[in-house]
């Protein structure tokens, strides 16, 4: 009962995440939002962070302040748990098959929560699969004006009407450069470039770096540990590339905040740490040595100012963003950013009975299917009888439809250049599970 002058109970809040990048911008997201009661569940998936990948991605948010905020859970248990905590806005911060497997688990509740998902960085060109596993949400926060438009446009061309909403970049805070600040900061990426003579030639441009100025530190900044897993798989990783590098190039694996406060500018070739590295006041180097194009993740720098090449990074001529291309891309007006508030209406439409729930449907394969889709997201987290004859009998045959698929794709990824979305295939598409199996779209 709400007497007179009294105020309405906090909104509870529940992310819901597991891969490292997800969990970050799920943490910081909330956490932005003054007023609410907020959780963290961390999914045990092949994904799922470790403990010191968790402390970076909660860095500097309330959840670090409050480790009871932070829960472990196993699959098995999300349904009751949410069932009995009933949270009023759950956000899915995951892989695309991870949200629509918990998508699946919401559905199961009785009293049902808003659901929001997203997505944890730049996001150009907008991929068909990130938007088609995300359809069933009741909202999808992107981060750019630019963004906004593509994804809009993206799901008028498939038919998935999700509403798209407007946030701030939560982990881009906004600060004022700092000179004298002396470190080269590279921001490395687990699957850009893809080729091994193309990351090869990345650590001899940073090894060149180094070697032209010993005075100053070149380093780069990792996002996990020997042993620990990303959201995306990486090969040839740049620990055994610069096996034999100058003392002044470092490795770290601190936060990223923590990596740019001693930063004179920032390297990379599609990284969103490019932005936080902006909000900051740090300038950068979107690197171009590889060309401009949609499997490097890098046509958003497009007409930025940003772009440069190996001869640029070894002579430490970083750049700051074109005033217009930054009012595009990421750095609007920040009272344009109004995700929560519609999340806000959300919720009171749904406490009124006026907000239909978004079922996802049985999948066409029937329940070898949906045992299959468990087990694909889940791998050893799994242990039912059902996910493990679906990945025996199911997997050849989903395999071979996505080889088909890309063979088909192939040489299209770029037809559609003039366009912020594509209807091809993902151009970088990879198996959830850390062993060979079928792949699945990448954000």
């Amino acid at each position: 009962m709400t007497y007179p002058g009294s105020r309405e109970p906090r909104l509870r809040v529940v992310a819901i995440g597991d891969a490292d990048s997800f969990v970050k911008w799920a943490a910081h997201l909330v956490d932005r939002v003054d007023d609410i009661s907020q959780h963290l569940l961390l999914v045990r998936t092949p994904l799922t962070v470790s403990d010191a990948q968790k402390d970076a991605a909660i860095a500097g948010t309330r959840f670090a302040e409050h480790p009871k905020t932070v829960t472990r859970i196993a699959f098995a248990d999300v349904a009751d748990w949410l069932a009995r905590d009933l949270p009023d806005v759950v956000v899915l911060a995951g892989r695309a098959p991870f949200v629509r497997l918990m998508s699946r688990e919401i559905d199961r509740l009785t009293r049902r929560p808003v659901v929001v998902s997203g997505l944890p960085g730049m996001s150009i060109p907008a991929l068909r699969g990130a938007l088609d596993y995300r359809r069933h949400c009741d909202l999808m926060v992107v981060h750019s004006r630019r963004e906004v438009a593509a994804y809009a446009q993206l799901g008028r061309a498939i038919g998935a009407t999700v509403p798209i909403a407007l946030a701030t970049l939560p982990f881009a805070h906004r600060a004022a450069a700092r000179p004298g600040d002396t470190d080269l900061v590279f921001a490395a990426q687990a699957l850009v470039p893809a080729d091994r003579d193309d990351r090869r030639r990345i650590a001899e441009i940073l090894r060149l770096a180094a070697v032209a100025d010993p005075s100053r530190r070149v380093v780069v900044k990792l996002r996990s540990r020997p042993g620990e897993v990303e959201a995306h798989q990486e090969r040839d990783g740049y620990t055994e590339l610069l096996d034999h590098a100058p003392d002044n190039l470092v490795f770290s694996f601190a936060p990223m905040s923590e990596a740019l406060e001693t930063a004179e500018g920032l390297v990379t070739v599609s990284s969103t740490a490019a932005i936080e590295a902006m909000a900051a006041g740090v300038p950068v180097i979107a690197l171009d040595t590889f060309g401009v194009r949609s499997e490097l993740l890098n046509r958003v720098f497009e007409g930025s100012g940003l772009l440069g090449g190996a001869e640029d990074v070894v002579a430490r001529r970083f750049r700051h963003p074109d005033p217009r291309w930054a009012t595009t891309n990421y750095f609007h007006d920040p009272r344009d950013s109004r995700w929560w508030e519609q999340v806000q209406r959300l919720v009171a439409q749904r406490r009124s009975g006026m907000l239909p729930a978004r079922t996802v449907p049985r999948p066409r394969g029937g329940a070898l299917h949906a045992a299959w889709h468990r087990r694909n997201v889940l791998g050893a987290e799994d242990r039912s009888l059902t996910g493990r004859l679906a990945g025996l009998l199911v997997t050849p045959v989903i395999s071979a439809l996505a080889a088909v698929r890309r063979r088909r794709g192939t040489g299209t990824a770029d037809a559609d250049a003039t366009e912020d979305f594509t209807l091809a295939p993902s151009p970088l598409a990879e198996p959830v599970r850390r062993r060979p199996a079928a792949s699945a779209p990448i954000r």
